[in-house]
């Protein structure tokens, strides 16, 4: 039913992701582009849909916890739909300021109306939401930071012992919040001064990035693409943590670059702009269907310096050995340093997670192979995990003496060691790592 139904609103495009995120496991940033194209919503109303759905996702063990005390049927046993209803009017009426609880109420209600098949579902709905409005600043907060921040209590104690006990709170409220939108000015086409004034007019607000150069924080986009100034190139959308990770490489024009595992290719496209659109990179991804991307978005942003290819990360290739100036290897990974941006990564199988450290091994392995003498080896993930991070680093650097760390600078953060891992409560980007390898001459 959810999959097939096309929603009327914001609302119910909403619930209709989190229906399918429920009943099927989807994924809500793919159910949700589905869900607004299919509904065909404005830029605005796409904004709040993807709010919305994002937004119980964030707080959903804390929605819950204050519905099982105000409904008088256990959560379990409501239809899913009716459920979904209830946790977007919490939402709303708890944490979204700007938008009349009456409203809130009155469109759950409605929702309910819509698609449940109990006729006492609208006045169930009613009764708890009006009852929460009324209540809401006298019930109590759970004790449990798994509870109150949302997150499975085994994250918990893995974001602990990874911070050993200090600023985990910072992190798990940092996980919920609202990451700004950061774009990389495309520097083959235009500058920070032309882009800014650009986006402006067509009634985007800019900020220039506190510590990135040539980078812009934007807000009050709706739907990016339909830009006039993204359509033409001007610009692509780039975390902050992915841009540093370039950075790191220190690429120059002329250089012989390999993005091993580059869809949708955010760091392809920034070494291009680095190396000024000479010299060649080649952009592989395991899945061939996920290169036309990479050719679109090269298109769009005049960018002729890259090719791509269809390859698997841990297969060698023998014309490769030796070939490459620098190697970006941005390994397949938890995901755990990327919550705020897509919220459901928090409820995965944790179990799911063990076998990607020897994974992650085999693909730093074979991509060592490919990097010249005096060449550089850029390892990256977008997770905050030690097993995935230094443990595969410095387990790779005791089989290859061949190759040692390398510091680095980054902007707002200074000389790293060789490594680094970022994190969003304290560089307010992605949780990442980037290592830096160089292989010796000799």
């Amino acid at each position: 039913m959810a999959a097939k139904r096309v929603a009327s609103s914001a609302r119910e495009a909403a619930l209709q992701v989190l229906v399918d995120c429920y009943q099927r496991g989807a994924w809500s940033d793919s159910a949700l582009s589905s869900a607004i194209r299919r509904a065909k919503l404005s830029g605005r109303d796409a904004a709040l849909a993807s709010r919305l759905c994002y937004g119980v996702q964030q707080n959903q063990a804390l929605i819950d916890y204050w519905l099982s005390l105000l409904c008088t049927v256990p959560l379990r046993k409501l239809e899913q739909p009716v459920r979904a209803a209830m946790e977007l009017g919490v939402y709303q009426i708890a944490f979204l300021e700007r938008i009349p609880a009456r409203a809130a109420v009155n469109e759950s209600v409605e929702l309910a109306r819509r698609w449940s098949r109990n006729p006492n579902s609208p006045r169930l709905v009613n009764a708890v939401l009006r009852t929460f409005e009324r209540k809401k600043d006298s019930l109590p907060q759970p004790e449990s930071l798994s509870v109150r921040y949302s997150h499975p209590q085994w994250l918990v104690d893995l974001f602990s012992a990874e911070l050993d006990g200090g600023g985990v709170e910072e992190l798990l409220r940092a996980d919920n919040s609202q990451p700004a939108t950061v774009i990389q000015v495309n520097s083959l086409k235009t500058d920070t001064a032309a882009l800014t004034a650009r986006l402006k007019t067509e009634g985007i607000t800019v900020t220039e990035h506190p510590t990135l150069p040539g980078c812009l924080t934007i807000s009050g986009t709706g739907d990016l693409e339909q830009l006039e100034s993204f359509r033409q190139g001007l610009f692509q959308v780039q975390d902050g943590a992915a841009r540093m990770a370039v950075l790191a490489a220190d690429l120059r024009p002329g250089m012989q670059v390999l993005d091993a595992c580059a869809a949708p290719g955010g760091k392809s496209f920034g070494a291009a702009m680095a190396m000024e659109n000479e010299g060649s990179i080649l952009s592989c991804d395991l899945q061939e269907k996920k290169l036309s991307r990479i050719q679109s978005g090269a298109e769009r942003l005049g960018i002729s310096c890259i090719c791509t290819k269809a390859a698997d990360g841990r297969m060698f290739d023998p014309d490769w050995e030796d070939r490459f100036d620098v190697v970006l290897t941005d390994v397949p990974c938890s995901g755990l340093g990327i919550i705020r941006k897509k919220p459901d990564i928090r409820y995965k199988d944790p179990a799911l997670l063990e076998g990607l450290p020897p994974v992650q091994a085999d693909i730093l392995e074979n991509n060592a192979r490919y990097v010249k003498p005096g060449g550089v080896l850029v390892y990256s993930t977008c997770t905050v995990l030690r097993r995935e991070n230094q443990a595969v680093v410095e387990a790779f650097l005791e089989r290859h003496p061949a190759f040692e760390p390398e510091c680095f600078v980054l902007p707002g953060i200074g000389e790293c060691s060789g490594m680094i891992t970022l994190w969003p409560h304290i560089h307010d980007t992605d949780g990442f790592f980037i290592a830096k390898l160089r292989k010796k001459h000799d």
